[in-house]
């Protein structure tokens, strides 16, 4: 059975919306002249518009200045040496480790999100322990998460310093954002979608995964993008788990940098810094990517 629902907008509120949109810019400024409070605030809203947009394109404009110019075929090389100082691995191992912390993360932050808003009782002590722990676990340092998996995995499970050791210190670091952020979009889908599926004879299961899940794809992803970046940018935790090795392992057992990493090193060696600028290049270019493909898959299934 098919349950479509579409939720129809309150009119009295569209009315007021539409009414807004109509206003000139003369009636705008005349309402801000007899609310001071209100110009201010708009003018305030502006600036902190402006800075944020400001300060993102200089980011970006710095990257792209100092780091084009030093890419070439060599930093592109299956093969590092200490003369080509190739990204590529670091790059491979890059797109390993996303993929192996998103692969575990993402469904155990997806459905601990759905336990949280559909099944768990609302108000409850448990939920209230799993949110603060969760809100927690998303304020402490990358370090210490690196340490835990130096001592945790390296160590007490011998796996030595390994991709596997580090994506899994990633799906530790990655799953409080996931479920908060997949919390939040469940909770932001109308209680009416719900109740019109119950009505229409659905039950619990097949209202969450055809209806309630497919309103909340693009909160969803919006959580697993920010994970993707964190993966991306991390340092500190993978030094002491995944390792630095300037090379594509044979197995997850095997050690490896990442694109992060290997401008970490290069930078703290001081003998490549051009060729450390050019990888943030790569990264900044990595991570549009993954954002572009996400956004695109989150419209399709939203039209879906």
């Amino acid at each position: 059975m098919q349950t479509n629902i579409s939720a129809a907008a309150d009119p009295v509120e569209s009315a007021a919306m539409e009414k807004r949109n109509s206003l000139s810019v003369k009636d705008h400024m005349k309402a801000y002249i007899s609310h001071p409070g209100s110009g201010i605030m708009m003018l305030l809203t502006m600036i902190g518009a402006v800075l944020t947009f400001a300060l993102l394109f200089f980011l970006i404009g710095y990257v792209l200045v100092k780091g084009i110019p030093y890419l070439d075929a060599s930093l592109f090389s299956f093969t590092y040496t200490s003369e080509n100082v190739s990204l590529l691995p670091s790059l491979i191992n890059t797109l390993i480790m996303t993929v192996v912390s998103l692969a575990i993360a993402a469904p155990i932050g997806i459905f601990a999100a759905i336990f949280l808003v559909e099944y768990a009782a609302k108000g409850s002590k448990f939920v209230k322990l799993i949110r603060i722990t969760a809100e927690t676990l998303s304020g402490i340092p990358s370090i210490v998460y690196g340490l835990f998996g130096m001592l945790f995995f390296v160590t007490t499970l011998k796996w030595k310093m390994c991709l596997l050791s580090g994506a899994l210190t990633m799906v530790i670091m990655i799953l409080p954002l996931i479920m908060r952020t997949a919390e939040e979009a469940l909770k932001s889908v109308p209680d009416s979608y719900r109740e019109a599926s119950f009505g229409l004879g659905a039950g619990k299961l097949r209202t969450i995964f055809t209806i309630v899940l497919p309103s909340a794809v693009p909160g969803i992803l919006a959580g697993v993008i920010l994970a993707i970046g964190r993966v991306v940018g991390e340092t500190a935790a993978l030094l002491y788990t995944a390792g630095t090795v300037a090379a594509v392992p044979s197995s997850l057992m095997g050690s490896g940098r990442t694109l992060a990493l290997h401008m970490y090193v290069l930078s703290s060696e001081g003998l490549h810094v051009n060729q450390a600028s050019a990888t943030a290049v790569v990264i900044l270019a990595f991570v549009l990517v993954i954002n572009g493909l996400s956004g695109y898959v989150a419209g399709k299934i939203a039209k879906g």
